[in-house]
């Protein structure tokens, strides 16, 4: 199975969108066809457009971003095969909404790399949408090295079985 990806922050405007633009963005770089969207945990915002400085920042560096704020459904713990947090209370709250038959891996985002949380750059300026941008595109790689590495290795290890 291929993987897919949700990433989810509180209210799906600032770090979660980033994290999908910037995700799908990577990916399709790689050469890896995979599906990647966005939820929040909260349903503040849904059917906004992201914050503007989300948008900005994703332009600033070429990454297209278009989507529109959701809240996390028990669907998307089956549909997608790995649920991204960005920081431990959405990560909590993802744990306490997770239906007992989900198959979505649920981690934080950061785990794929440093183990740190994407500080929810709302209330600030400009600089915490560029730290955020920055962390999404370390996590990003670090996710499909060890995600599309692994279905590499195995599919390798598979090919040269039946070789024998």
């Amino acid at each position: 199975m291929a993987p897919s990806a949700l990433v989810v922050c509180l209210g799906n405007i600032c770090r979660s969108p980033m994290g999908e633009a910037v995700l799908q963005h990577v990916a399709k770089q790689r050469g890896i066809d995979m599906v990647v969207d966005s939820a929040g945990t909260a349903g503040y915002h849904v059917g906004e457009e992201p914050d503007e400085r989300t948008v900005a920042t994703c332009r600033k560096y070429g990454v297209p971003i278009d989507s529109l704020a959701r809240q996390v459904s028990a669907e998307d713990f089956r549909r997608f095969t790995h649920i991204l947090a960005s920081d431990e209370n959405n990560l909590r709250n993802l744990e306490r909404m997770k239906p007992k038959d989900a198959t979505a891996e649920v981690r934080l985002f950061g785990s794929y790399d440093d183990g740190k949380a994407i500080a929810d750059p709302y209330y600030g300026g400009i600089g915490g949408f560029e730290r955020c941008y920055q962390q999404c595109v370390r996590y990003s790689n670090a996710f499909l090295d060890e995600v599309v590495g692994k279905e590499s290795k195995a599919s390798d290890d598979t090919q040269q079985s039946s070789s024998l």
